[in-house]
């Protein structure tokens, strides 16, 4: 039945033509007789209540003998649905085929017959040759793909009955197998024709999201283009007009230039003398640029001062930030600790005493940095005032920049041979005027830059604000988890207290037994170790006393009990007087 089935599955597989379910009936015939070649002369092992034969044993082999075979297993165990043995070695058979090695691990079982023996009788199928035969055939198995679901089925209670009426071939199950075929071979052809009309879905579908989004592209660049043009324009008009400026100008200075010909000579002599009062504003001139330049090194040392002090303000910003995180981290150390109060309450007390100094500290950090804040906006209100007085300066020397520019025109036209050295000294005079206004540009930014860096420490000061507030909140946190701690303290000093009376009381009780008794009982601290057994004391290991002598057990030797004299109840007594105390009894018997 097992050739039968295995070339029936592979045969109608191959006809099939595609994966196979659970569903198939000839891949259930097939792990039906699986099921009974590896029942066949299967040992019964007996329990305390029911006879139990299973194959989940030799199967549970297979990992030993084959490390791949782990995983099979550990998949196995870890199914949620399969309660018996006999359902795990179900779904072992089916993940094994799934696999394509069956075989291999069932040809390992075979090798190894000593390790069988426990499990099969020797007349078993298994441990025969046609067990050998039959894992030669399930090689063939490994055309087979197959997709089966373990999950969902229930493995546990199915009826493993073979069904002979597969094997029986007529004429018209040639026929059906024929039209089957046809069918199969007409559903594959649809399948695909579906997967080639998804695929084609899914083309177009991308096709018209590509569309759309070049479309989109091709507006920006409509749009961008038209606004580049109406630049373009809009620059071309403007060089027309400057060009159109540029020839009026000249015009004018070609006029200017006549003029000043048929007066250079007239004012030759007057030149002589006015000479001496140029070179006077000339060296005046060249005084208020050294006031300036010394000024300008003036205000961009104070300005390097100023950085400096903002790095100052940043590290001092950064350092208190540090500050702040670690306290909330002691905040939330606090927290966690105070449930622990009984074992950590004098940590907890110092812990406290270190925040509080801690927060003394930030506090004058703060007043600090609000001085220095303070000193900062003084510092920039005296700058402001002295750009103010340096733009003032400025605009003069300007004004009599331009004085002297006039003079030195009208003068100049009525000077021929010098006119180009006073146009030397007019281009000279106009990059210094060139550079005086970069200067002050440079001026003009570093005053926003500062402007905005003042901006960024009201910011941070705000910020501290908030974090003033955050700090007297914790505060008020701080003093109600102190008086929390100040009420559980006095809650534990009372329960001291009572522990202590207690305490008092059971040792007067302990002595009056033993004024009682008349015994001697060993202390706790004294005894280490076990009287008879001679073991160590621990925290699974209890000591126990013994009432009629005295000494100390453990409990395995002192789990007795007997009445005296002394009590009569019965009491914890140890082995050696326990015997004692039974061969008094049966002494004094008659």
């Amino acid at each position: 039945m097992a050739k039968l089935s295995i070339k029936g599955l592979i045969e109608s597989a191959l006809s099939f033509g595609r994966t196979l379910d659970s569903d198939y009936p000839p891949l259930q015939q097939f792990f039906v007789v699986m099921e009974h070649c590896l029942k066949h002369g299967l040992k019964v092992r007996k329990s305390f209540l029911s006879y139990n034969k299973t194959i989940w044993g030799p199967l549970e082999l297979v990992e030993k003998l084959y490390p791949e075979a782990e995983e099979i297993g550990a998949s196995v165990r870890d199914l949620p649905g399969l309660k018996t043995p006999l359902g795990r070695a179900r779904a072992w058979l089916r993940l094994a085929l799934m696999q394509k090695k069956m075989a291999d691990y069932l040809r390992c079982l075979i090798i190894q017959r000593d390790l069988l023996s426990e499990f099969y009788e020797y007349h078993a199928l298994m441990m025969e040759e046609e067990g050998a035969v039959i894992v030669g055939l399930l090689v063939g198995l490994n055309v087979i793909d197959a997709n089966l679901c373990v999950k969902g089925e229930d493995l546990d209670s199915q009826v493993g009955v073979i069904d002979f009426s597969m094997y029986l071939k007529n004429e018209e199950d040639i026929g059906n197998k024929e039209r089957n075929v046809q069918i199969a071979t007409i559903l594959d052809q649809k399948n695909y024709v579906e997967e080639l009309n998804r695929q084609l879905n899914s083309t177009v579908s991308s096709l018209h999201s590509r569309v759309d989004s070049l479309e989109k592209s091709n507006t920006k660049l409509i749009e961008e283009l038209a606004i580049a043009k109406n630049n373009i324009i809009k620059l071309q008009e403007e060089n027309h007009q400057l060009r159109s400026e540029n020839k009026l100008i000249l015009m004018k200075t070609q006029q200017h230039l006549e003029v000043t010909k048929v007066d250079v000579e007239t004012e030759l002599q007057t030149y002589k003398h006015s000479r001496q009062g140029l070179d006077e504003m000339y060296t005046e001139a060249r005084r208020q640029l050294r006031d300036e330049s010394q000024l300008r090194q003036d205000v961009e040392n104070e300005l390097t001062v100023q950085v400096s002090m903002k790095k100052e303000i940043e590290l001092a910003m950064k350092l208190l930030e540090k500050d702040i995180h670690e306290k909330q981290d002691t905040l939330i150390g606090l927290r966690q600790q105070l449930e622990e109060v009984k074992a950590i309450n004098i940590e907890m007390y110092q812990k406290l005493q270190g925040s509080e100094d801690g927060l003394k500290e930030k506090n004058e950090i703060i007043a600090q940095l609000e001085e220095k804040n303070n000193k900062i906006t003084a510092a920039m209100r005296q700058l402001e005032q002295r750009l103010q007085q340096a733009e003032k300066a400025h605009m003069e020397a300007e004004a009599e920049d331009e004085k002297y520019l006039q003079e030195c025109l009208s003068k100049s036209h009525s000077l021929q041979k010098q006119i180009s050295q006073k146009e030397k000294q007019l281009v000279q005079l106009e990059t210094d005027w060139k550079i005086e206004k970069e200067w002050r540009q440079t001026l003009q930014e570093d005053l926003q830059k500062e402007k905005d860096a003042l901006s960024h420490l009201r910011n941070e000061t705000q910020q501290i604000i908030v974090l003033k507030k955050e700090f007297l909140s914790l505060q008020d946190e701080n003093q109600q988890l102190k008086k929390v701690y100040h009420d559980q303290e006095q809650a534990l000093q009372e329960l001291g207290n009572k522990l202590s009376e207690s305490k008092l009381k059971i040792e007067d009780i302990k002595e009056a037994n033993k004024a009682l008794q008349g015994l001697v009982w060993l202390k706790d601290k004294e005894a280490t170790h076990c009287k008879l057994c001679e073991k160590e004391f621990s925290l699974s290991k209890r000591k126990h006393h013994c009432r009629n002598c005295g000494e100390i057990f453990c409990n395995a030797c002192s789990d007795n009990e007997l009445p005296l004299p002394s009590s009569p109840k019965p009491v914890r007594v140890c082995d050696s007087c326990h015997a004692l105390l039974i061969q008094r009894c049966s002494s004094n018997l008659p």
